[in-house]
């Protein structure tokens, strides 16, 4: 992995994080869970994506949907996903992206069956202020930096805050853009 490949790496996992500090909620209940899968459906809809959807607490699905196209495989890969976020309380994504910087794609060398735990991006921690992780919400079925945006978006509108100043894409600039200059500098 070259220098700035490794920056960027770098660079999504600081804002991976950074992105988990943000979007914590006062509270979750069902409704909660409703309005956060029906956002990510309105948006399946306008887009046609074939994805399937899943906001739970631990153990307690609260809301799921599988838009058309979608594949029965996209509920196993919710699933799987799901069970990293609950093994790790971080999103699947980060834990995708830290197995990637140590040159790893899979858990087995830590225990942990492929079939059962995923870390393609797309299921996302739900934190709640003075409770802390109570559940996850979970897309599957498009590229994984992709459901991972999504879920991201998702909870950034809930919370009131601009979508796109949560977004990798705007997280990682800086960091980014000063990588870039040094590796023509060097």
């Amino acid at each position: 992995m070259g220098n700035l490949q490794q920056l960027a790496l770098d660079a999504d996992i600081a804002a991976v994080k950074q992105q988990e500090k943000l979007l914590r909620l006062p509270e979750f209940n069902e409704d909660i869970a409703w309005q956060l899968g029906s956002y990510i459906r309105q948006i399946a809809v306008q887009k046609n994506y074939p994805i399937a959807i899943t906001v739970a607490r631990f153990n307690q699905p609260l809301f799921y949907c599988a838009m058309p196209n979608s594949s029965p495989d996209n509920k196993n890969w919710l699933r799987r996903k799901a069970a990293t976020v609950a093994h790790y309380y971080t999103s699947s994504y980060a834990v995708g992206l830290k197995l990637k910087k140590k040159g790893v794609t899979t858990l087995s060398g830590y225990g942990l069956d492929d079939k059962d735990y995923a870390t393609h991006g797309g299921a996302f921690p739900i934190t709640v202020e003075k409770a802390g992780i109570v559940g996850y919400i979970a897309v599957s079925g498009l590229d994984q930096r992709d459901d991972h945006a999504l879920v991201v978006q998702a909870l950034a509108v809930h919370l009131g805050l601009p979508a796109e100043k949560t977004a990798l894409e705007y997280l990682t600039q800086d960091s980014l853009g000063k990588a870039r200059l040094d590796e023509t500098i060097v």
